[in-house]
């Protein structure tokens, strides 16, 4: 195929990485290419909006209904006549009737625009605690981890002192707050989170004096502590559909099974032992994401997985590793992972992670590149791995496989240096496994073979016995004699030999 010879490659310009606000931060597809900050101004702009819009139209519905009322009760007052007016004492109880109705319609439209205003979601202290109902995730024996986890928090804040004892208050009294907004949506409950955040971290601020380093510090500890609390309930909620996504990404991971290094033109030569080891780790450590309860314990899989790919690139060029050479094997390792609950915890970690660390640093660019292999893989075509359509159908489809390429094309052939016997242990072992199987193979096809053609003869013998002797008994037939009297040794020729019987003797005495 001469188009082999004019590949491409993955190539996404680091421009495309930051927020599309050009505030300099790493941006996120989840948040439609902008970083955690400047989405949350447009969220809250946006929310501002919506409830401004509702408002007037709340406003607009009370007002017809009040002009509906007061025409219809004009309407009333001209059909009846002066002389058949009630006196003023029988209006008495229907004016109080008509009043009485007046303010329950009043407190409706009250209540609606109190539905809609920006401080209906939170409710009074006196109300929290009147309709307070324990939390099932709240009362449940904690586990080991979150015990673990708490008592690390506690020791941690010890060394805070006063200010200590106020942020565990906090953290506290925050999480019981969360255990009453379960029927709020993901990015609801990511806004209660950030907000918690930003304010903690502003009070920090200004005790620390500025120190940006403790800061981080202490706002670390209150991630793990805060998100190892409400993992269960905010991770993959149910209002969500996280998990369809999931199961989307991992049909679609597993119908590109058939995608090669070449075909993603990946600088990794996973013949040699140290590259090969390197591919591993990184496999491990983004599958092992899934298991941590923490955003900040997530994005560290993430960032190991990434220095592994690294390590393994370089080892292969023997130069340092670009940009253009990570984003394709990034995309290598996760469709060879296939990780559990990918998409579950990306948005866990867009969600629920100081956006800090999102925004800069080595965790934020690590995890924006991930995000952006999860979306290549997803828009994945035919173009995109230089191929024509008809071969991605058959391959994506199952009724071809892609195989190494002859020798005169210009895709890379192992040379004897690099044979796997000679440079990797394992991959000589599994070699060689391989070659005992297809012996043992050839050897059970004969095997099976002998067992037939024995079972065969076997049938045929006795056959043949049964018809050798159904012959024998036809010419001799079997003739049963009638059986004769005799004595016990009539047939005894040697009976005058005997000597002759003893007879009894009679002594005098």
């Amino acid at each position: 195929m001469s188009q082999r010879t004019e590949r491409r490659g993955i190539h996404v310009d680091q421009s495309e990485l930051l927020c599309k606000k050009g505030c300099g931060y790493y941006g996120n597809a989840a948040w439609q290419g902008l970083c955690s900050k400047c989405w949350r101004e447009e969220y809250q702009r946006a929310r501002q909006k919506q409830i401004q819009e509702d408002w007037a139209l709340a406003e607009k519905l009370q007002r017809e209904e009040e002009a509906a009322y007061a025409s219809s009760q004009g309407s009333q007052s001209q059909s009846t006549p002066p002389q058949a007016q009630p006196s003023q004492a029988a209006l008495g109880p229907f004016s109080k009737f008509e009043e009485k109705k007046t303010n329950e319609k009043t407190r409706k439209v009250t209540t609606v625009k109190k539905f809609f205003s920006p401080s209906s979601r939170t409710a009074s202290k006196k109300e929290t605690q009147e309709g307070k109902t324990p939390s099932p995730s709240i009362s449940r024996q904690s586990s080991m981890e979150t015990d673990r986890v708490s008592r690390d928090f506690v020791d941690f804040l010890k060394n805070l002192h006063k200010p200590g004892r106020e942020i565990h208050k906090q953290c506290r009294a925050f999480i019981e707050s969360m255990s009453h907004k379960k029927d709020l949506g993901a990015d609801e409950l990511s806004e209660c989170v950030q907000d918690f955040y930003q304010n903690m971290s502003d009070r920090l601020m200004s005790h620390f004096k500025g120190s940006s380093e403790s800061v981080e510090r202490v706002m670390d500890q209150v991630e793990k502590y805060i998100m190892t609390r409400l993992y269960k309930s905010v991770f993959c909620p149910e209002t969500t559909d996280d998990e369809k996504k999931d199961l989307a990404t991992q049909h679609r991971i597993r119908a590109l099974h058939w995608v090669t290094i070449q075909m993603l033109c990946v600088s990794m030569d996973e013949e040699i032992p140290e590259v090969s080891d390197n591919v591993v780790k990184a496999i491990t450590d983004v599958i092992e994401m899934d298991s941590k309860r923490v955003p900040r314990d997530k994005l560290a899989c993430i960032t190991r997985c990434s220095k592994h790919i690294f390590s393994a690139i370089k080892i292969t060029k023997n130069e340092p590793a670009s940009a253009d050479d990570f984003l394709p094997a990034l995309i290598y390792i996760v469709l060879k992972a296939n990780p559990p609950r990918l998409q579950s915890n990306i948005q866990y970690i867009t969600r629920f992670c100081n956006p800090s660390r999102l925004m800069t640093g080595e965790d934020g660019y690590y995890f924006t590149n991930l995000c952006c292999a999860v979306a290549f893989i997803e828009k994945l075509d035919a173009q995109s791995l230089n191929l024509s359509p008809e071969e991605f159908e058959n391959y994506m489809s199952g009724h071809a496989s892609p195989r190494r390429p002859d020798s005169d094309s210009s895709w890379p052939q192992t040379s004897p240096a690099h044979d796997p016997a000679t440079t990797n242990p394992i991959l000589a072992q599994l070699h060689q496994n391989l070659e005992l199987l297809t012996g043992l193979s050839g050897r059970q096809e004969k095997l099976m073979e002998a067992a037939q053609t024995l079972q065969t003869d076997l049938l045929s013998w006795q056959e043949s016995v049964q018809q050798e002797v159904q012959d024998i008994l036809e010419k001799y037939p079997l003739e049963i004699r009638p059986p004769t009297a005799s004595a016990i040794d009539a047939e005894n020729v040697e009976n005058d030999r005997l000597p002759p019987p003893l007879t009894p003797q009679v002594f005098a005495g």
